[in-house]
């Protein structure tokens, strides 16, 4: 029975937030909580949500004060000949720029961190797509999927917890898998370039002409970028029909604010510009992602203290502080809030054992016939698992029952932990990973509508590592 509620109380929530019934962050509370009261435990509701909210509290502190500091160090300027250099790479083609995206997101993965690749990617892509009308879910399917893949450096975690769960070396499991994973992330830059020239075909080549300021108030002022249309798709700038490659309006949640063609990333003139102190940012970010890889400190602490520093040398004045803590209030407060909704989801999901109950079900139905291809066959249980299931979940929870499975049949347990790893493409993109509400919170885009648009290409993208694997030997 436990088994039963648990797929449906999973597939509800991603079919009411995807036909957009109901809010993610509602849907993530009301959702477990009736089906909580549904198995006969709503008694324990309270015990399991406190449970769920203290696991994932260190991770809300984390984002909010990551997005404080980088959001800080986007204000100074620190990542400006980042966003200049994609810019011009992109030069307003939409193949360019979508290209551009998984570049610039496989770049910054290298830090292991997530939400702090997504803060810099939106940042520097956000206004470049909302200028040439294109698809948003494109920049968050295509920056989540690329860090997906990049997510299983040893530092990024999924690889780590493999190792500690099967007690083996991180760097057994790692490095032999570099050529899939390497083909992995060719088979986002492939589909980058598949889903641009979808754009390009809706849009058109254009331009960027001269920049002009026009004047909305006296307070606000709008930056608007002329667009010279080339080709098929848009003329004089003006949208084409439909805002989507699939067809359909854009879902972007905010083509009616003005202040989306705000172009405050690359404002050169914008007064928290910190010129003389970019070699002391660019030092301090550095040194705060080394101590990350190196696990000196709890990453919430490092960025905790990072933030604090940030603010202090950058804005020394009280009310320049608290300026800058205002500007990101939002972000930081739509993040916290998703983090602690999804901790009743993983709280239900697993204090009343659903979880465990899905998994031996699915583990226990593979028939004797696969033992010997148990590489196989966590390779493919790992799309899903790790989609529906906190990476902690599965690799603490399932991979080891995996791999007790695949002893039984001669599979050596650092083949389980290589295969373990390909799902990784998908799982950036679970709503029970915090950082993918920061990409979709800070580029404006509903969740629902990145779900639909992006599970299918992430889906493909590791079942290609999967291929990958078998075809050099590797699973």
């Amino acid at each position: 029975m436990l088994t039963i509620l648990g797929f449906v109380m999973i597939a509800t929530f991603l079919v009411l937030i995807m036909m957009k019934k109901m809010s993610p962050m509602a849907a993530l509370v009301l959702i477990p909580a009736l089906f909580c009261v549904l198995v006969g435990q709503g008694a324990n509701l309270g015990d399991y949500v406190v449970k769920g909210i203290g696991d994932l509290a260190p991770t809300a502190a984390m984002l909010m004060f990551a997005i404080i500091y980088f959001g800080v160090m986007i204000d100074v300027g620190l990542f400006d000949p980042i966003v200049r250099g994609i810019l011009k790479f992109c030069k307003a083609d939409p193949v360019r720029v979508v290209v551009g995206t998984a570049l610039l997101a496989a770049i910054v993965s290298l830090d292991g961190d997530g939400s702090t690749t997504f803060m810099i990617t939106v940042s520097a892509l956000y206004p470049l797509y909302k200028r040439l009308k294109m698809s948003l879910v494109v920049m968050t399917g295509v920056a989540a999927t690329a860090n997906g893949v990049m997510n299983t450096l040893p530092w990024g975690g999924p690889t780590a917890r493999a190792a500690t769960a099967l007690k083996l070396d991180a760097g057994d499991i790692f490095i032999p898998m570099i050529p899939a994973l390497a083909v992995g992330l060719v088979a986002v830059f492939a589909l980058a370039y598949v889903l641009g020239r979808r754009e390009r075909k809706r849009l058109g080549v254009l331009t960027l002409g001269e920049t002009r300021i026009v004047s909305e108030t006296a307070e606000e002022k709008e930056t608007e970028q002329v667009l010279v249309g080339a080709g098929t798709g848009t003329k004089g700038g003006a949208p084409a029909a439909g805002g989507h490659p699939t067809g359909g309006a854009a879902p972007t949640g905010g083509d009616g604010d003005p202040r989306d063609l705000d172009l405050q990333g690359l404002d050169p003139q914008r007064a928290t510009l910190r010129p003389k102190l970019y070699w002391f940012n660019a030092a301090l970010t550095v040194a705060l992602l080394t101590l990350l890889i190196l696990q000196t400190l709890p990453i919430p602490v490092l960025f905790l203290l990072g933030a604090a520093l940030a603010l202090t040398v950058n804005f020394p004045q009280m009310k320049d502080q608290k300026a800058r803590i205002a500007a990101h209030a939002e972000n930081v407060l739509n993040v916290a809030g998703m983090v602690f909704a999804a901790a009743v989801f993983t709280g239900v999901l697993t204090g009343t054992g659903m979880v465990e109950h899905m998994a031996r079900w699915l583990v226990s139905g593979i028939p004797d016939a696969l033992g010997p291809h148990m590489g196989i066959v966590t390779g493919v249980l790992s799309i899903p698992l790790t989609y529906f299931m906190s990476n902690d979940g599965f690799y603490f929870g399932i991979v080891p029952i995996l791999a007790e499975a695949g002893a039984a049949h001669g599979v050596a347990p650092i083949e389980i932990a290589r295969a373990s790893l390909v799902g990784q493409a998908l799982h950036m993109s679970s709503p029970l990973v915090p950082a993918v509400y920061v990409l979709v919170g800070m580029a404006k885009v509903e969740f629902g509508d990145h779900t639909k648009f992006t599970v299918k290409w992430a889906a493909l993208t590791s079942l290609v590592v999967l291929g990958a694997g078998l075809l050099f030997g590797i699973i």
